[in-house]
């Protein structure tokens, strides 16, 4: 299944949405985001990734290898001329792809903040159940994080991946878009300023290339 808006135009941009918990609070921003492109001109594409929203794919099976082959088939089928991954995401974007990244996040911290709040949700229900525990487990049989089932291929491959961004991709940080942190908020939510900022980042770059 893909969220797309295709009028056969010349600029294409694949976008790639957050894993994991930050995709349901990203999910009304990037549907945002992609009305406010085809109102601008661009034609644009977000498919689900295997294992996540309506792929029949087991999440479990998953890992950072997979999706970037995933995202690379994407790119192809699309036509895709450009790029927009967001937080997460941003580790599948194709290095073959010109784009953009917003507020990359690093694989190693998401683990250790999935980690973390599972052991505080597991103090609150009266179990004690520790972050390093948690992860030695996870290494070998994988585990269950925020509602994700992470196997163990995924947790190696987060918790050694140094991820730096391509050359070809230019980092869009938070304060370029202005306002609070969407991940940071306590409920799904959906900013439109931040919508309308980035948007004009992307359109001014796509329609002068």
């Amino acid at each position: 299944m893909v969220l797309g808006f295709d009028k056969a135009r010349k600029p294409r941009l694949l976008v790639i949405p957050p894993l994991f918990e930050e995709a349901n609070k990203f999910r009304h921003q990037v549907t945002e985001i992609m009305r406010r492109l085809d109102e601008a001109g661009v034609d644009c594409f977000c498919p689900d990734l295997p294992g996540c929203n309506e792929s029949l794919a087991p999440f479990a099976a998953q890992t950072l290898a997979g999706w970037r082959a995933a995202a690379t088939r994407a790119s192809a089928h699309f036509s895709a001329t450009h790029v927009l991954a967001l937080r997460a995401g941003c580790w599948l974007a194709p290095e073959s792809l010109p784009g953009w990244l917003y507020a990359p996040a690093k694989p190693a911290t998401v683990l250790r903040t999935m980690l973390r709040a599972r052991a505080l949700a597991a103090r609150e229900a009266g179990r004690e159940e520790n972050a390093n525990d948690l992860l030695a487990q996870a290494r070998t049989d994988g585990i269950e994080l925020a509602g994700w089932s992470l196997g163990a291929a995924l947790v190696a491959e987060l918790e050694r991946e140094e991820f730096r961004p391509s050359a070809k991709h230019a980092v869009i940080e938070q304060d370029d878009v202005g306002g609070q942190p969407l991940w940071l908020r306590a409920e799904n939510a959906y900013d439109a300023k931040q919508a309308d900022a980035l948007v004009a980042i992307l359109a001014r770059g796509m329609t002068q290339a």
